[in-house]
């Protein structure tokens, strides 16, 4: 690597998870490498979900995505394909120790668009200490969940964005995939089915979830002693740290669906791509082979906060131990999720159809109309 002074600018979302993990490994990266300086500026969650990455990548050199955001990379010149740029035997070890499909979310058009350093998906989580205090058990069966959101203890992500998730979590468990068919999401029985569950649940719960995402759910049940259980949420691992909140949270996998199996919930996480702008490309790809190395990944990453995409640092025995076996309990949902579509105009469809689901879950209405305009929305983003 040159000798000359090299300074790198990086974006990630503003949590622990996202934030100091990456800190904490352009830190060490500098401490290896002296004449580089890494620094990370942070984002909300929501601006992680929705600003265009064209838009970022003018600004910075490393950029945390969204997967879904392959497909717009496949067909526009924005970030470099790491596989022109990273070992071959470097990538293969992460093809072979990927947490489900997080490293092939990464994939399109034929090249590997980002590194999946972070790998998430909707899981179980709880309060194990009201539960033990209220003499009750972990729901294993939506009727059972049921039964538990009308005591008033459980809550659920309710924004747009974790609402059509869920939307689509419903629909893969019951047998169908969504976005497979040119003419519409999902068949209409399986959507009226996701659509009635997903109220049914949500006109028990605090109506403030629906102004609450993941984050904000979890803080709320480590903050307030108010809320027992969560049924799916994007698993975030420092809740499961002693100290990083007032109370721990235990994660689980998901309960079954109505005889259909454990819920299917849809994969989520984040890559690590490079910027077509950059000017570094040699030490930028040293960076990003560092943070995806296995070592990286379950030390440094790990440690400073992160939840890593490197499947052995999944089943390592130090995360478990130190995370109250979070890995352990919620890999088999990560291995199952699904591949929401990553077609070039899905973004357009993602951005849109959460919001009409929300209202209904809110408000309640004809489930038959809801769908149809989704479709409508569904067929505008396969023109774009």
């Amino acid at each position: 690597m040159s000798t000359k002074r090299v300074q790198l600018k990086g974006i990630t979302w503003n949590h622990s998870r996202g934030f100091t993990s990456m800190v904490a490994t352009a830190q060490r990266f500098t401490e290896l490498n002296p004449n580089v300086d890494i620094v990370w500026e942070k984002r909300s969650l929501q601006a992680f979900a929705d600003e265009p990455i064209n838009e970022l990548a003018k600004r910075y050199d490393l950029l945390i995505i969204d997967h879904p955001w392959a497909g717009f990379a496949g067909k526009n010149n924005v970030i470099l394909p790491l596989d022109k740029h990273l070992p071959k035997t470097f990538l293969q070890d992460l093809e072979e120790n990927t947490v489900g499909h997080s490293h092939k979310s990464y994939s399109s058009n034929g090249h590997q668009w980002a590194l999946a350093v972070d790998a998430a998906t909707p899981v179980a989580s709880s309060r194990p200490d009201i539960l033990e205090e209220k003499g009750l058990k972990l729901p294993e069966t939506y009727d059972e969940l049921l039964a538990l959101a009308k005591q008033g203890l459980v809550i659920m992500p309710g924004i747009p964005q974790d609402t059509l998730m869920n939307f689509y979590m419903m629909c893969c468990t019951m047998g169908e995939d969504v976005c497979v068919s040119k003419e519409y999401v999902v068949s209409e029985e399986i959507g009226i089915e996701a659509l009635k569950m997903l109220r049914e649940l949500a006109v028990e719960m605090d109506s403030q979830i629906f102004d609450w995402n993941p984050i904000q759910i979890y803080e709320a049940m480590t903050r307030t002693d108010k809320y027992a259980y969560c049924p799916w949420a994007y698993g975030y691992t420092n809740y499961s740290r002693n100290g990083y909140a007032r109370k721990l949270l235990h994660f689980h996998d998901m309960v079954d669906i109505k005889g259909y199996g454990k819920a299917i919930s849809t994969l989520g996480g984040t890559g690590l791509a490079v910027s077509v702008e950059t000017n570094e490309i040699e030490t930028v790809m040293k960076y990003v082979e560092y943070v995806g190395s296995e070592a990286c990944q379950k030390t440094v990453f790990f440690d400073g906060g992160g939840q890593p995409g490197h499947r052995k640092a999944w089943t390592d025995a130090y995360t478990n131990e130190i995370t109250a076996n979070f890995f352990k309990n919620t890999l088999p949902g990560l291995d199952r999720a699904f591949l929401r579509p990553r077609y070039y105009g899905h973004m357009y469809f993602q951005d849109r159809a959460g919001a009409p689901i929300r209202a209904y879950m809110m408000q309640g209405g004809d489930e038959t109309m809801l769908l149809s305009k989704l479709n409508k929305l569904y067929k505008e983003s396969l023109d774009i």
